[in-house]
């Protein structure tokens, strides 16, 4: 999809939608709209979820929280953000987070530059229905071979919430 330069407007409900792991990601502007700068997508994960720890070689990430609860580690550092939180993620640093809580999260997932919807695109699958994925055990060799060729290395198991 191209939007005019002028500015565009996506309605509620509206974008181009994924299933990846146990996650439910909504693009809300990507690459083509953005002359590659940002991706912008809502995500929605279950309680107990967390992509393996991983760095992104290329980009930065951010996530506003709007509903829920999740643990962050970045490098040495590890914060509990809950609704209205924002973590920022720079590129090159290891990273990883656990949704906790008795509930699902809901968020904002800002990467900068754009390029990450199409590695969610290349794992996910076009949801079959509203809400969160029903959850499967992952195909880690295709999830890890995807993410070193797009600079997005796995470097060691998810997070635990013990």
């Amino acid at each position: 999809m191209t939007f005019p330069a002028d500015g565009y407007h996506l309605g509620a409900g509206e974008g181009d939608s994924w299933w990846f792991l146990d996650v439910r990601y909504d693009v809300k502007i990507a690459a083509g709209q953005t002359g590659n700068s940002l991706t912008l997508m809502e995500f929605g994960a279950p309680p107990g979820f967390g992509p393996p720890r991983h760095l992104h070689e290329r980009e930065d990430e951010a996530f506003y929280v709007l509903e829920g609860s999740m643990r962050v580690v970045c490098g040495s550092k590890t914060w509990d953000a809950s609704a209205g939180s924002l973590v920022f993620l720079p590129r090159g640093i290891e990273h990883a987070f656990i949704v906790t809580g008795d509930g699902p999260i809901r968020g904002l997932q800002l990467t900068n530059p754009s390029g990450f919807e199409d590695f969610v695109a290349e794992i996910g699958k076009r949801p079959e229905g509203p809400g969160l994925p029903p959850p499967e055990v992952p195909d880690i060799s295709r999830l890890d071979e995807a993410g070193r060729r797009g600079g997005r290395p796995s470097l060691g198991p998810p997070l635990t919430l013990d």
